[in-house]
């Protein structure tokens, strides 16, 4: 048996009573609130001046015209369109009407179509044990469901983090995070991945603020306001001076196309083998902020004063970025186990 040693704390990736849409205010079944979830969830797919593809993720609309997402799903992106579950017709995005970089959320004023709103409900009112929903688009496979339930809600400074155990993945940030009557208590924001099912949603009452400074839409490309010098995911995890550090990250890139495999390097700086490492890495753009991340469990042994090397994946979009376009990535000690 050996001994935990923790580097740090395991955390991440009130308010104004405002009714937005029209509240169910009753319990529903899970295909009824997947039904009215699938008419008003969109994929959001980001594109550079060029035209070229930057980012997939998940939005949903909380007024007519309106979309509620993640910053870092349209950070530095040019131009995009938004796009109804199951439906063909693209709605391009004119712009940001409100953002709110520290708490990573966005809302996209997007051309004239229909739109269905979702309701927003009190994320004050969550408990730990209630079942969720999470709606997104994972990887890109749109108008995926998942149920789970709240099985924390985390301090963040002075912020608030929902843990849940519905299953998102890159590609579902931005999409809402459901309650039992249909209500959006979360936008999905984070995964652990080699945390069995620690997955992370921004609480629906800061979108309910940052709804109420909604403005004319700025065009994507020169709203400065979505670049944040602190960002809640900034707070996910804790870097560690001592024991063991991560780095000599490696992409893996067959036929010279990314796919977002990667390898790198763990390094024990102690006189005692070490097992069970969990290292967070954080991917950056090249003004620093974060544009994904990953979490990777070592199970191995590294011995006193020597390195093992592990391997895990990001959406292939993250790799492009990190390799070409002067990003960064950053480790982070989260936990380890030394062995006697």
């Amino acid at each position: 048996m050996g001994r935990m040693k923790t580097t740090s704390r395991w955390p991440l990736c009130g308010v104004i009573a405002l009714f937005f849409g029209a509240s169910s205010g009753y319990a529903q079944t899970p295909q009824e609130i997947a039904k009215k979830a699938f008419d008003s969830t969109v994929l959001l797919v980001m594109e550079d001046s060029n035209g070229q593809p930057l980012s997939l993720g998940s939005g949903f609309f909380v007024r007519d015209g309106e979309i509620a997402s993640n910053v870092h799903v349209v950070e530095r992106a040019a131009r995009g369109y938004a796009k109804l579950v199951g439906e063909k017709t693209k709605y391009d995005l004119e712009g940001i009407t409100a953002v709110d970089p520290e708490r990573d959320l966005v809302v996209l004023k997007i051309s004239p179509g229909r739109s269905q709103t979702l309701p927003l409900g009190n994320s004050d009112a969550v408990q730990v044990g209630d079942s969720v929903y999470a709606v997104g688009n994972p990887q890109g496979l749109e108008g995926t469901f998942s149920q789970g339930i709240v099985s924390s809600i985390r301090d963040v400074g002075t912020d608030k983090l929902l843990q849940i155990t519905a299953p998102i993945s890159p590609g579902s940030s931005g999409g809402p995070v459901l309650n039992g009557r249909g209500e959006v208590i979360g936008v999905s924001v984070a995964t652990f991945r080699g945390g069995q099912n620690l997955n992370f949603a921004i609480p629906s009452n800061y979108l309910k603020i940052l709804l109420t400074k909604a403005g004319p839409a700025k065009p994507l490309a020169q709203d400065k306001g979505a670049k944040a010098q602190r960002s809640i995911l900034a707070d996910l995890g804790g870097r560690s001076t001592e024991g063991v550090v991560g780095g000599q990250l490696t992409w893996d890139l067959p036929g010279n196309e990314f796919s977002g495999s990667y390898s790198f390097s763990l390094r024990n700086q102690l006189r005692e083998s070490v097992t069970n490492v969990y290292c967070l890495l954080v991917f950056r753009n090249s003004n620093g902020n974060p544009i994904d991340i990953d979490t990777v469990r070592y199970t191995g042994v590294i011995p006193p004063s020597l390195a093992k090397r592990t391997t895990s994946q990001v959406h292939q979009s993250v790799g492009v970025l990190t390799q070409w376009k002067g990003s960064a990535v950053e480790f982070r000690i989260l936990d380890f186990q030394i062995v006697n």
